[in-house]
């Protein structure tokens, strides 16, 4: 394994709990983004760049190189900022190859026939056991479903980025009840990233600051084979536990909204004759979900 430490700042969205990430080879100043976000408020169905101008402008800051434009999946409590920011900066963008089986999934929820279920938003799908680089940072990317079907872990040396598999030890781990979605599979995949060396520094995805704590988003394998409060049992334990626990959790509030732009890898719907942009939102598709 190169000797080389990946260089890892998390930038946090108080709007969603997630987290922004920029990896960076000190050796090479080049780096990556993962997870961008694209500011979206709900209420005035208003969208704006400040999470992702902030990226760019820390890599500007740093004399950094961007290299990739990746995400761990489709989010469904955010927009992604991956067309924007490959519209500004020309930066090939990536997600997990079963991103595939997610849109044909959605195309039928959305009614979009037209949408395109080849993965062919994106510039790479990455598959299990992939490997590229970042600068001369050794990545391998590890399928890790359960939360999604295309979910997956981006292994970067001694960094891992774990999106909605494991969240910090005192939060546990994320809800396996969206369609495609699955806690014995979500117990598989955490268990193939705890299986990582026990001082791989591990990178959430979302933090929802439990107990008013301030947000905090690293981890090492160690430290949640440990502490973290849903890995205390077998795994039957935890998927017994999953599963009820997310039949009582409200379903989330930007899901429909967000998964019609992410599958799309962050565009914005075109403008219709008006000029303007519009979202389609399903109505009563999940009438038995929790309120």
């Amino acid at each position: 394994m190169n000797t080389n430490k990946p260089l890892v700042k998390g930038f946090y969205d108080a709007c969603s709990g997630s987290i922004q990430y920029i990896v960076s080879d000190p050796q090479t100043k080049r780096c990556a983004i993962i997870d961008a976000v694209l500011d979206y408020d709900e209420k005035s169905a208003t969208t704006a760049t400040r999470h992702a101008d902030a990226l760019l402008a820390y890599i500007a800051e740093e004399g950094l190189e961007l290299e990739w434009i990746l995400d761990t999946h489709p989010h469904a409590d955010h927009f992604s900022a991956a067309s924007y920011l490959k519209e500004k900066t020309g930066v090939q963008t990536a997600i997990g190859a079963d991103v595939v089986k997610v849109q044909a999934l959605w195309r039928d929820f959305y009614h979009m026939p037209d949408m395109a279920t080849d993965g062919s938003q994106w510039d790479r799908l990455f598959a299990d056991g992939d490997l590229f680089s970042i600068g001369s940072l050794e990545c391998r990317v590890m399928h890790s479903p359960g939360h999604t079907l295309a979910s997956i872990t981006y292994i970067v040396e001694d960094a891992a980025f774990i999106h909605d598999t494991l969240f910090m030890p005192d939060s546990g781990s994320a809800r396996a009840d969206f369609p495609g979605a699955n806690a014995e599979q979500l117990w598989k995949s955490i268990s193939g990233i705890l299986a990582l060396p026990e001082e791989t520094r591990l990178f959430t995805g979302h933090d929802y600051c439990p107990g008013g704590r301030a947000a905090s988003w690293e981890s090492t394998v160690g430290e949640q084979k440990r502490t973290n409060i849903h890995l205390q049992g077998s795994g039957a334990d935890f998927i017994m536990a999953r599963e009820a626990r997310d039949k009582t959790l409200p379903f989330p509030k930007l899901l429909l909204h967000a998964l019609q732009i992410n599958l799309n890898a962050g565009r914005l719907p075109v403008p219709e004759a008006d000029g303007r942009q519009y979202l389609k939102i399903p109505l009563n598709a999940f009438s038995t979900v929790a309120w």
